[in-house]
């Protein structure tokens, strides 16, 4: 068992070969913080860990005369506001006489293995009780009777820690939940950088780094959805730390909505970290006998760098939050006709491009928007899921049945979340909106959000979808998302009930989502959000991958994956080639780079195939035979990020398969310089006792160590900015005397 609880000190103590985590019941009956770190001996009395304040404090407001416990001045598990502690809290809970002023203390708890789900809510899990164990602290406030439940997994096997709270309404009266966070942790100390996600639309997932300085550092969405503009991913690394080396601490949200991530530091140096549903625009109410279940949140602590944090993420993500038969099945290439067609295709342009697609090898077709009602712009037809006959005579089964006879399968995208007003559906339930009646609308891309707070809205939109599903051969569903919440307000809900409407929104999504692939477990889930505005863990859970961004600019991709790197699985990332001058940037890249970047990812294509050169066709089919023949290493090997591409004219990453034999390195040139000097790109994870054969680079073979120490040899030829080179290496027979420079 990982998880002990030693009875005569009351600690807790959560570890595994590679971190610990310790809590007490202090002398108030509420949970201290102790420890959150690299792995402890096990031993009674560490309460010497925690925090001892230092000097006078002239303010300090104690729990009671007689008393040196300052709630301001410790550490806390999962802190109130309104009893002498000053920072931000964890949760506020509004009583009926209007105090706010909670006292939850320890009433029991129980440790188990393996991990249970949480209700209506994604979250990690797991496949045997040994993988974890969980802890859950039950504590009560004596006054409103209300019960908090904190629960914690931590994982056998990866330096990884499930954090997330339930409130149960036990007593006799309402309370109003007005901020209800999924955790809460502090940091040792104040000497670190945070780093979090951020960018825009074409532009998502760029790092920023911050100096942690006293007062509050947050991220967070107001947007309904996660959000391009930052992820629900927050880090916190030493000074010193690098991708390779140096003490981090990490925490992601799995959840899709509006979330806040924040670190607040004292000036005492006492910092304190949050995440959890935004409060703002918040209030759930329970009634007695209701509860309240938070959105999980992970934390992952590593010693080895950015890439040892995000190799925790990685493998936790990829295997034990998505789910489903194509967890760890390769995935298929595919091609898109978006940015080929847009909405002017019909039937035989579309069968024109799939064979010749299916003739280079790809293996999924996607038929993306303006296949249904009247879709013929993006200002009619989003909500009628059924097939326009003029453009598809024989509808979307037909279409489908065709496309599979020719070898390949058949995807679809949708946008079910959303309606145009000039709809069928809009026309006949105008009132199935996100809308405050007597106010105007506010407009964005000529479509209006669904209530997906109502469960009749969600049902409907089902009903709609399976029946397509069931008619139809598809294999493969996009489902986009492409407008921010605006006028959250539901029609049907009591006043007092609004401020549950954006939860309860994201909600509605999961369970459309589980009840979807209930029905079609075959089905292939990919999401998408105006390209990677709702990339985020919730999503994951039911799509194991997600379009990244809808800039496919090979240079631009090269920073949005990198980034989105750090916390997501290279399973995730859906990523195709695109044609040129793209379509974002107005850049011009070779073919050979925007593969070379896109193999990164789930791979596929954006192109017409049919206005391409015979050398251009030919090329791009070996790119889906080398793709096809390297596509488990590619998608599930070990993800290392070697060069950033913030960091100057270059960057390079690797991949490396799980038992060392194998790997695929890329170096990449964004800008050439003229006349520069030799460069030697230095490889990770590699065994160093075995020597590998490079292919790539005149089938070299070298030592392990070497390439790892000193560096694999980038030759100055392709010269020319944009350039990428690509070096498959598989271990030789022997780790002998072979090696030649």
């Amino acid at each position: 068992m990982a998880i002990i609880y030693h009875a005569s000190t009351r600690e807790f103590h959560l570890y595994n070969r590679r971190i610990s985590y310790i809590m007490q019941v202090m002398e108030n009956g509420q949970l201290g913080s102790l420890y959150f770190g690299k792995k402890l001996a096990d031993r009674q009395g560490l309460r010497g860990l925690g925090r001892t304040p230092s000097g006078v404090r002239p303010h300090a407001v104690f729990v009671r005369e007689g008393s040196f416990l300052s709630l301001n001045h410790v550490p806390r598990e999962y802190p109130s506001y309104g009893t002498g502690d000053f920072h931000d809290p964890a949760f506020v809970i509004e009583q009926e006489n209007g105090s706010s002023v909670s006292n939850f203390t320890y009433v029991s708890h129980k440790i188990y293995a393996g991990k249970r789900e949480l209700d209506g809510l994604p979250a990690t899990y797991t496949e045997s009780d040994t993988e974890a164990d969980t802890l859950e602290v039950l504590l009560e406030d004596a006054v409103s009777g209300v019960r908090l439940i904190l629960r914690y997994t931590i994982f056998s096997a990866l330096p990884a820690l499930a954090r997330s709270a339930e409130f149960v309404n036990a007593g006799t009266c309402p309370v109003t939940l007005k901020r209800a966070m999924s955790m809460s942790v502090n940091l040792p100390d104040a000497d670190f950088d945070m780093l979090y996600l951020c960018g825009a639309w074409g532009r998502e997932r760029y790092p920023t780094v911050r100096r942690l300085a006293p007062g509050i550092q947050s991220i967070g969405s107001m947007r309904g959805i996660s959000s391009a503009e930052y992820n629900p991913f927050l880090l916190f690394k030493r000074p010193g730390a690098d991708e390779f080396a140096g003490e981090v601490y990490a925490c992601s949200l799995i959840y899709s909505g509006n979330f806040l991530m924040q670190a607040e530091m004292d000036p005492f140096g006492l910092t304190r970290v949050l995440a959890g549903i935004h409060p703002n625009g918040f209030s759930w109410r329970l009634q007695p006998g209701e509860r309240f279940q938070t959105p999980e949140a992970v934390l992952v602590y590593s010693r080895e760098g950015l890439n040892g944090m995000s190799q925790a993420f990685h493998r936790l993500y990829g295997r034990r939050l998505a789910r489903g038969p194509w967890r760890d099945r390769e995935r298929p290439i595919v091609i898109n006709n978006w940015e080929s067609t847009g909405f002017a295709f019909d039937e035989k342009s579309i069968l024109a491009l799939a064979e010749t697609a299916r003739k280079l090898g790809v293996e999924c077709f996607v038929l993306d928007d303006g296949w249904f009602g009247g879709r013929n712009s993006d200002r009619a037809g989003l909500g009628d899921w059924t097939a326009n006959r003029k453009k598809l005579p024989d509808g979307i089964g037909g279409l489908s049945r065709k496309i599979n006879a020719m070898g390949m399968k058949f995807g679809l995208w949708v946008e079910p979340e959303m309606v145009n007003p000039d709809s069928n559906l809009y026309r006949a339930h105008p009132d199935w909106i996100l809308h405050v009646p007597e106010r105007s609308i506010s407009p964005s891309r000529h479509q209006y959000v669904l209530d997906f707070s109502r469960p009749e809205v969600v049902d409907a939109v089902y009903e709609m979808l399976h029946t397509l599903l069931k008619d139809a051969d598809i294999s493969y569903l996009k489902w986009d998302m492409n407008r921010y919440l605006t006028e959250c307000y539901s029609v049907t809900k009591q006043p007092w009930e609004q401020g549950k409407v954006f939860h309860s929104y994201i909600l509605g999504v999961y369970r459309l989502c589980k009840k979807l692939l209930a029905d079609f477990p075959a089905l292939l889930l990919e999401s998408c959000a105006s390209g990677g505005a709702r990339f985020d863990p919730g999503m994951l859970a039911y799509a194991p991958q997600a379009w990244c961004s809808d800039d496919t600019d090979a240079v631009e991709r090269l920073k949005i994956q990198y980034g989105t790197s750090l916390a997501y699985p290279v399973s995730s990332i859906s990523a195709h080639v695109s044609a040129v001058p793209n379509q974002q940037v107005g850049r011009v890249t070779p073919l050979q780079t925007r593969a070379e970047v896109a193999m990164f990812g789930v791979f596929g294509y954006e192109l017409d195939f049919n206005a391409l050169t015979v050398e251009e066709r030919q090329e791009i089919a070996g790119q889906i035979s080398f793709v096809k023949e390297h596509r488990k290493l590619l998608e599930y090997g070990t993800f290392w990020r070697l060069l950033s591409p913030f960091g100057g004219g270059e960057a390079a990453w690797m991949t490396v398969s799980e038992s060392g034999e194998e790997a695929i390195a890329a170096y990449y040139c964004i800008l050439n310089r003229p006349n520069g000097e030799a460069k030697r790109l230095k490889l990770k994870g590699l065994n160093p006792d075995r020597s590998y054969i490079v292919d790539g680079d005149r089938g070299t073979v070298c030592p392990g160590d070497v390439l790892m120490e000193f560096g694999l040899p980038i030759r100055p030829e392709p010269s020319h900015d944009f350039s990428s080179r690509l070096f498959y290496l598989h271990a030789a027979a022997d780790a002998g005397d072979d090696f030649k420079k």
